[in-house]
């Protein structure tokens, strides 16, 4: 028996998980975008069904369409739901409905199911100018609030690696400290458990160097947490408990950005995604082509970086002024 659909999406999550080597976030999305979908369904097709539970063989594209009404009129984080996030829930689906049909259990085609258009996506960047100010914050910080000197090279390493790597910033806090720096690049694990090798600038692996040579403390971690004992501890070569600090965590990595963007005069939104933006149109604006930024960013598929093709078209502005209306001139 093929089973009813709640039982059949287990099954599908800890395949994606297992089989396909999905991310533990990843698993957690899709879960969460077809529950929304199962509980939309069981409410529609379980009545019709006096009741009963539903079963793989129910879903029709009318129930999908009614669905897709339903998430366009939903109210998101700012007024209606984002036609990204309303693909977010079709792209589940139709995984999910693949997933079926390998084993073979009746349902409805996963092809009849087409994706929402959405607008560009535009991309939030930050200046060279204010890139270079943000570099210099934590310096800034030490010299003028009296910022800790061990937590301000951790902040300007952190904020030197991400752009000269590229790194997610989930990435960056799974960092240990045994980076070989007398190598310009190492292999980070990334989206998928697939591994990809990234590159340091010198500027990056001297502010690395510089915080590695400052820290005194036992933990595994490349970068830790500081609590207002924490770094006086640590300079001691004795952690706050038991010879580890714990692991900085995306959070803290995103309020220490956001807090020295506004330290550097930035008034734009600047994340460590912001950063990671900047990495990938600076190669590309410097003759870097789309394939080699792709396996840099570590993106499955060239259409997640082909993104940023637009804001680095320099070359055709370039190219109108050179050629067109000549004859009118």
């Amino acid at each position: 028996m093929a089973g009813d659909l709640k039982s059949l999406k287990t099954q599908f999550l800890e395949y994606i998980e297992i089989e396909k080597g999905r991310s533990v976030k990843t698993v957690e999305n899709y879960d969460r975008y077809l529950r929304r979908f199962l509980d939309y369904a069981s409410a529609k097709g379980g009545s019709a069904s006096g009741g009963k539970v539903l079963m793989p063989s129910q879903i029709t594209e009318q129930m999908v369409r009614e669905f897709r009404i339903t998430l366009n009129r939903s109210s998101g984080v700012s007024g209606t739901m984002k036609k990204n996030t309303q693909n977010y829930h079709l792209i589940a689906l139709r995984a999910f409905l693949k997933f079926l049909r390998k084993r073979d259990i009746e349902s409805l085609n996963p092809e009849r199911i087409e994706l929402a258009k959405t607008s560009g996506r535009d991309l939030d960047l930050i200046t060279s100018a204010e890139l270079d100010r943000l570099m210099a914050a934590p310096s800034s910080a030490k010299a003028s609030e009296g910022k800790d000197e061990l937590a301000a090279l951790r902040d300007r390493a952190i904020l030197e690696l991400l752009f000269s790597t590229g790194l997610r910033v989930s990435e960056l806090c799974g960092l240990n400290q045994d980076i070989d720096l007398s190598r310009d690049e190492f292999s980070v694990r990334g989206k998928g458990e697939k591994v990809r090798v990234v590159f340091l600038s010198p500027s990056a692996k001297k502010a690395v160097a510089e915080y590695i040579k400052r820290r005194g403390d036992m933990s595994e971690a490349l970068f830790v947490s500081y609590g207002r004992v924490g770094i006086k501890k640590s300079a001691q070569g004795r952690s706050a408990s038991g010879g580890d600090l714990p692991r900085i965590t995306a959070r803290s990595i995103e309020r220490l950005v956001k807090q020295y963007a506004i330290n550097a005069g930035i008034t734009r939104k600047v994340t460590p995604h912001v950063i990671r933006h900047s990495f990938a149109t600076d190669l590309l604006e410097n003759g870097a082509d789309l394939r080699s930024v792709q396996a840099l960013l570590g993106h499955a598929n060239i259409a997640t970086t082909q993104v940023y093709t637009h804001v680095t078209d320099k070359h055709l502005k370039e190219i109108h002024k050179a050629f067109h209306g000549k004859r009118r001139a």
